[in-house]
């Protein structure tokens, strides 16, 4: 199957800019996959999102989504995508289905009616079925500034949606919300994926939101400095750590000293396994363990670790 987003050696350098902001960035996109850009403040995130959502124009490279060029086809690639800013853009004076009303209006699809009840029955059922995904049966007809931010995040959804895009953009979808509101939101997100098919691309600073990805890309100073899927990443940057204790620990860091296994302090010791498997390593210690951990590296160890060796470069 082909990709759905095809990017080749994108490059975008500002005006009076000695650097480029962003430098021959190049990957592509899988349909129906959730594909996370990741990267510190300035990295490149931002331009590059602009470029793919045509908002900004490349200084080189190409970019295709659903097979249209961003800068030649840039219609048809809009009527391809949805948005949902990290900002909300909603009109806080309207109600929520007149909102998404006026949405629906901007991309043409039904004719414009003064009322909900006068649209088309088409238009009334989409609202209700893109509303029921996102829990917001009851509350089409309340004004937006009576919603919480989740509420918010979940409409801008329902409008995103209204025309049926084949990728949705999500820059930092989550930020400014709350624990529980941020899950929610996610719930929903992953429902979005499963029943419509929808590419997901997902920009955001909360590294566990990208830990159930396809693909993740990591960007420094405008340049991919990473990208695979989450685990291939992790792999290759950070290691599992072994954690381990005894009641006599002196024996245990002699042990462990002997066997010329690195390890930090203080006790409990975090045991750098160097190619050896769990197994090997508690099989040649003789010391009673009081305490065997496996801790596994998070997409946020190996993000620190290439981070700093950018930093460091």
């Amino acid at each position: 199957m082909a990709p759905i987003i095809e990017v080749d050696r994108l490059t975008k350098r500002y005006r009076k800019a000695t650097e480029n902001a962003v430098d021959e960035v190049s990957f592509t996109v899988d349909p129906g996959t959730l594909f996370c850009l990741l990267g510190p403040n300035g990295a490149g995130k931002t331009t590059t999102i602009s470029i793919l959502t045509t908002t900004l124009g490349p200084t080189s490279g190409q970019v295709r989504i659903g097979g249209h060029d961003v800068v030649t086809a840039s219609s048809a690639v809009r009527q391809t995508v949805g948005i949902i800013f990290q900002n909300p853009s909603l009109d806080l004076n309207l109600t929520a289905e007149e909102n998404v009303r006026f949405h629906a209006l901007l991309y043409g699809l039904y004719p414009w009616r003064p009322t909900y009840a006068l649209m088309p029955e088409a238009y009334r059922r989409q609202v209700r079925e893109l509303a029921g995904v996102v829990g917001l049966d009851n509350e089409m007809g309340k004004q937006i500034k009576t919603f919480s931010g989740g509420m918010r995040r979940k409409l801008e959804i329902v409008r995103t949606l209204l025309h049926r895009p084949r990728v949705l953009f999500l820059d930092e979808p989550t930020s400014g919300l709350d624990p529980q509101s941020r899950r929610s939101l996610w719930d929903y997100l992953r429902q979005v994926r499963a029943q419509t098919e929808c590419t997901l691309f997902l920009s955001t600073h909360y590294l566990e939101e990208s830990e159930g990805a396809d693909h993740v890309c990591i960007l420094n100073h405008g340049r991919t400095v990473a990208l695979g899927s989450p685990a291939a990443v992790k792999a290759e940057l950070a290691q599992e750590r072994l954690v381990l204790d005894s009641a006599d620990r002196d024996a245990l860091r002699a042990e462990l000293s002997r066997l010329g296994l690195r390890f930090g302090e203080p006790a409990p010791y975090q045991v750098t396994l160097d190619g050896q498997t769990v197994q090997q390593v508690i099989k040649a210690i003789d010391t009673p363990l009081s305490l065997v951990r496996v801790d596994a590296p998070s997409l946020e160890d190996a993000y620190l670790k290439i981070i700093a060796k950018e930093v460091e470069a």
